[in-house]
């Protein structure tokens, strides 16, 4: 840590560094409040790196007119438009690739027409690239203490970035510390450059009391980084060879009080250095919730997966059950769940959740996190005895109670008034099954008033002389209602199970056709296939080509997709980095398709990419079937690639020995021309005397004949060797086989004598 603009600069190698490796290291200038000089710090360190022969670059930096910090630039490369504007051109800093960048204000959000929604985002492409980074932050960025922020200066900061940025083993923390009095003197002074944002929370932020709670909440961040194994505010904890003892699952619902238990039980998990794990129940009740309801749902989970936590959506009909059987199956130490607001008297008549996790959890530890007056009127939800659309179901349901009056009317003088509540009776079951709860117990409370006011005496009036037929009534609508209930909730469990049966159903095709394909082309088929049967979304898969480790092939071929340069940029993102990418993600938004990395034990084998019109718009459920989509696609085609190599392998076998028999074989071809000539220049040199000119000139004959054998062999050697290196390749084609005895018989004459063939 350091004082004011002193920062402690991350140690660099000495002299001209080496190729940059497989991932770059991000240094963050991390400060408590804006005005400490994390900007002046982090160009003083790129100075230093300068010095000693790095290579540096300023991709985006806001001096806000400070003198010193815009006197630092000078001597640094800066790129165009660098200055005090959010534009960042990634394609001219990866084609320059130098070995450090600069980047201010790592939480900022990009323009509509970056490549990624968040700076941060950029930052992780950088890296990826094996560039090193150099970024400021302030402390109220981290996602995980957006409610403690919010607690300390009574603003909610929309700029967050994932915990897990911080949390990379190739990150460095340089923290920049101003004593709090000597910041509010420089605030006073105008010294203290703030956007317009900035300056509307101003007022909250630069109080003597919040500047120090931020700054100790930026100093246990910079210490848990500098040695996480060892967090200074947290107890010693416990582990075994199954991995960490401490394991937490946060239950999460459709309200907004879901974001403040996630980020609470990430800052809890990271205290207590154990895994955690999001939870959702999906109960037959989840078909009604509506889709402001489902998004809500789908952002908390995704709040979660870019925290660093496990996400599990399981289906049930008991909430409690579910979490109680997945948290001792799985050795859950630790429930963290939410308690809304409710009326007194609700709190009498129905049971929570968090009462009775703490009735049935045993020796789990339940944390309880009670929901605020405000999150309440934000999250409150219609109640269900208010209509839900679609409201032509509740004319039908009055329709039931008019059948129901016209049957009684002609049944009214062979059975008693009492015996008429049969026929709305039967309305109201038929509605609960048919048409849902709310008509259900519209047409309980209509039909006991039709009832009373057509056919219990007097007549056409609301008054009751028989006191019996009160109890008629209230029977009639108490069993109107537990019967609405029953139904309805039948009716739901029978929808979430068909839901499910489809889902079933649909992998299972999948699996069969992918059981049944033979070769990438057949697979990839299956799975587009499939997908725009299921879903009705157009789907393909990109492959890397062999050949080139920058390109993916498409499979189907579609020129629209392969001409696209922005959605191949995106698809290999996907492909690189593991992780999802496209339209409704924040990276590569601007991309028409939605990109799935094909992944298995082995790394990613390819990327699934869907595409809908209009634009999509994916639901939990749909998010999770194109998963399990891409997992069994992932696993056909590492079969396929993993039986391609098993072929290749028995080939090169096959190969291998048919080589060792050809050189055997030749070996021996190769022996008999050598002795041969050996044996001639033999007697030449000895018997050079001795001999007359005819035995001489037999003798270098016959060396010369085996030595145009022995030329023969070897060039048929080496042209094997060119045929199996593809230096050269066989023509087929028609020829006439007399040809080819007659050429063998010359070229064995000599051999063969006079024996016959």
């Amino acid at each position: 840590m350091t004082r004011s603009h002193e920062p402690i600069l991350p140690s660099a190698p000495t002299g001209t560094e080496a190729a940059p490796a497989v991932r770059g290291k991000l240094t963050v200038f991390l400060g408590y409040v804006a005005g400490v000089g994390k900007t002046y710090a982090m160009l003083k360190a790129a100075h230093q790196r300068q010095s000693e022969g790095v290579d540096v670059v300023v991709a985006h930096v806001a001096p806000h007119g400070d003198p010193s910090t815009e006197a630092l630039l000078q001597g640094l490369e800066v790129l165009p438009h660098a200055i005090d504007t959010p534009e960042l051109n990634l394609d001219i800093l990866l084609a320059r690739h130098p070995q450090l960048i600069l980047l201010d204000d790592l939480a900022v959000t990009n323009s509509p027409h970056g490549q990624h929604r968040k700076r941060y985002q950029d930052a992780e492409e950088l890296l990826h690239a094996g560039i090193d980074v150099y970024a400021t932050l302030n402390i109220q960025h981290l996602e995980s203490l957006n409610e403690v922020i919010a607690q300390l200066t009574g603003v909610v900061v929309a700029e967050t970035i994932p915990d897990r940025v911080l949390d990379q083993t190739t990150t460095e923390i340089t923290f920049v510390d101003l004593p709090p009095d000597e910041l509010l003197q420089r605030f006073r002074e105008g010294k203290v450059h703030l956007s317009f944002r900035a300056r509307e929370s101003a007022p909250y932020f630069f109080r003597k009391e919040t500047l120090t709670a931020l700054r100790e909440l930026a100093l246990r961040c910079t210490a848990q980084c500098i040695d996480s194994t060892a967090p200074l505010f947290a107890a010693p904890v416990l582990t075994s060879a199954q991995g960490p003892v401490e394991r937490l699952m946060v239950c999460v619902g459709e309200g907004i009080l879901g974001e403040r238990l996630i980020r609470t039980t990430r800052r809890l998990a990271t205290a207590l250095q154990g895994e955690w794990t999001a939870f959702y129940v999906e109960t037959p009740g989840h078909s009604r919730l509506s889709e402001v309801q489902r998004d809500q749902i789908a952002h908390t989970l995704r709040l979660a997966e870019s925290l660093g936590g496990k996400v599990i959506n399981l289906s049930g009909t008991s909430v409690v059950d579910t979490v109680i059987a997945y948290a001792h199956n799985h050795a859950i130490t630790k429930i963290i769940v939410g308690k809304s607001l409710r009326p007194r008297w609700q709190e009498h008549v129905y049971t929570h959740l968090a009462d009775e996790l703490i009735r049935r959890s045993g020796t789990i530890d339940i944390y309880v996190i009670s929901e605020t007056r405000s999150e309440h009127e934000t999250s409150r939800t219609r109640s269900d005895l208010r209509p839900h659309p679609p409201l032509h179901r509740y004319l039908l349901g009055l329709g039931l109670v008019i059948l129901s009056t016209l049957i009684s009317f002609l049944a009214r003088s062979y059975i008693s008034p009492a015996s008429l509540s049969t026929f709305y009776l039967l309305s109201v079951v038929a509605a609960a099954l048919y048409l849902g709860r709310g008509p259900a117990i519209l047409v309980s409370v209509i039909g006991v008033l039709t009832l009373d006011f057509f056919f219990i005496p007097p007549s056409l009036t609301l008054t009751v002389e028989d006191v019996e037929y009160l109890l008629t009534f209230c029977g009639l609508f108490i069993v109107g209602l537990v019967v609405s209930r029953l139904a309805a909730q039948a009716r739901e469990q029978m929808e979430s199970t068909q839901h499910r049966e489809v889902e079933t159903v649909a992998l299972y095709a999948l699996s069969q056709d992918l059981a049944a394909a033979e070769g990438l082309e057949a697979i990839t088929q299956a799975v587009v296939h499939n997908i725009g049967q299921t879903l009705g979304w157009l789907a393909f898969i990109l492959l890397l080509k062999p050949e080139a480790s920058e390109t993916l092939a498409v499979y189907p071929r579609m020129e629209s997709l392969t001409k696209d340069k922005e959605e191949l940029r995106a698809a290999l993102w996907a492909f690189k980095n593991k992780q999802i990418t496209g339209q409704g993600t924040d990276i590569h938004p601007e991309a028409r398709a939605y990109y799935l990395p094909l992944q298995t034990a082995q790394g990613v084998v390819g990327v699934l990419g869907v595409t809908a019109e209009p634009p999509l718009n994916l639901t939990p459920e749909q998010r999770r079937l194109l998963k399990a989509f891409a997992l069994q696609a992932a696993l056909a085609i590492e079969r396929e690639q993993l039986a391609e190599a098993a072929r290749h392998a028995q080939l090169l076998e096959a190969t291998e020995k048919l080589q060792t028999a050809l050189l055997n074989s030749i070996s021996h071809d190769l022996r008999t021309p050598l002795v041969a000539i050996t044996g001639v220049l033999s007697s030449l040199e000895d018997d050079e005397t001795l001999l007359d000119a005819d035995t001489r000139r037999s003798l270098v004959e016959t060396a010369r004949e085996e030595a145009e054998r022995l030329n023969y062999l070897v060039g048929d050697m080496l042209n094997m060797t060119r045929i199996e290196s593809g230096a050269m390749h066989i023509i087929w084609e028609p020829g006439d086989v007399q040809v080819a005895i007659g050429s063998a018989l010359e070229r064995l004459k000599q051999h063969l004598e006079d024996r016959p063939i």
